[in-house]
């Protein structure tokens, strides 16, 4: 089930392009463009749910365990000394895409992120260049 109007909808039909960290049959994973930190991605289920309230629980737990697998080749790759993983259900709680999403955030002591950041766009080399590092570390 997909939204036509949707942006990660969008990303998985291949009409936006994104920077892909990992794939299965019900989850994929991609660098985020706007990073809070380098190394941050995303993890989305193939199936569109709004949010948390929304997705089937056997989507919820396939995205869960994509979102460990990133987290686990970021740590691998990035040695950070903390990671957050987020989820946000509503415009309430800073959600920006309407699609169920779990962000992986590699945390730096100190970074002086605050959980509602701004959007800076990052530099898409940079970003390509490490997705490329923490692709080889998901095989």
């Amino acid at each position: 089930m997909r939204d036509d109007n949707c942006i990660f909808c969008k990303i998985l039909n291949g009409e936006i392009p994104s920077i892909k960290l990992f794939e299965d049959d019900k989850t994929f994973a991609f660098m985020d463009i706007n990073p809070a930190n380098p190394g941050h991605a995303l993890v989305i289920p193939k199936y569109h749910a709004s949010n948390l309230l929304e997705i089937p629980a056997e989507w919820l737990m396939a995205t869960t365990a994509t979102a460990q697998k990133v987290a686990k080749a970021v740590q691998e790759t990035l040695a950070p000394d903390g990671i957050n993983l987020l989820q946000a259900n509503g415009r309430g709680a800073a959600q920006s895409v309407l699609h169920f999403h779990i962000h992986v955030l590699p945390r730096r002591n100190e970074d002086g992120l605050e959980m509602n950041w701004g959007l800076i766009p990052g530099d898409m080399a940079e970003i390509s260049s490490l997705a490329e590092k923490i692709q080889k570390a998901l095989t």
